[in-house]
């Protein structure tokens, strides 16, 4: 059966995708999630990402990328097309050609995270100031759960994000987008310009914040349960 393989964000990891996972397991939609490499902030590159994502995917797989996975999916759908059925970016950064991820952000009309990302010494990685993280990435969820999830958070290296991307082949999959309407991190106006790219039957929209795998883990589930099936036709 075709797999949803879920790639998390800035700081995240595969544990942020716990809820959504064993939602999609009860509707019968196989799914994995996986940590991409880099996360105790150790040199990384965006082209390590790729290669961590194919060496999980199986065939046909559909690649799902939240946030600044939304680079990674690309990244491995560029180096092997052949490999995937399709691409869903979830309140993701869309790659533009030449473009960076750090370059879509300067390029938004506000940068909400910045306040919470504190740089290393050494200027390779960052991590969020952790009574930040529940405004920066946990807007509509439970007290109890945004700390939880901000107990998790690791250092994210700076090179993947500074890497541009010229998106050929990935662009020839098919893709979908979903504006997070309440997200406060990547602002969802900017979610629509980046998604107005796509075709209007694949924009989609979640009446949530940046997490919605945490605050709302059912209706993503039910969503991606949708795109999955539109995709096998």
């Amino acid at each position: 059966m075709t797999e949803l393989l879920v790639i998390h964000g800035t700081c995240h990891g595969a544990w942020c995708f716990d809820h959504l996972l064993a939602e999609l397991e009860r509707r019968g939609i196989p799914a994995r999630a996986i940590d991409l490499p880099g996360r105790d902030g150790s040199p990384t590159s965006l082209d390590d990402y790729a290669q961590a994502i194919l060496a999980a995917a199986a065939p046909d797989t559909i690649l799902v990328g939240h946030s600044a996975g939304g680079y990674a999916i690309t990244a491995a759908a560029e180096a092997a097309p052949d490999r995937f059925r399709g691409l869903i970016y979830l309140c993701a950064y869309l790659p533009a050609a030449g473009q960076s991820l750090a370059d879509l952000r300067r390029a938004g009309p506000s940068q909400p995270l910045m306040p919470a990302i504190r740089l290393a010494a050494d200027r390779q990685s960052f991590t969020i100031d952790p009574a930040l993280a529940p405004a920066a990435f946990y807007q509509d969820c439970p007290p109890d759960l945004a700390e939880w999830a901000t107990a998790q958070l690791c250092p994210q290296p700076v090179a993947p994000q500074q890497t541009p991307l010229w998106p050929i082949q990935a662009e020839t999959l098919p893709r979908h987008y979903i504006v997070c309407d309440a997200d406060r991190t990547i602002p969802p106006d900017y979610q629509r310009q980046m998604a107005a790219r796509l075709s209007q039957d694949c924009r989609h929209t979640l009446p949530s914040g940046h997490s919605p795998f945490l605050s709302m883990p059912g209706r993503l589930a039910d969503l991606l349960q949708r795109l999955r099936q539109s995709l096998l036709q």
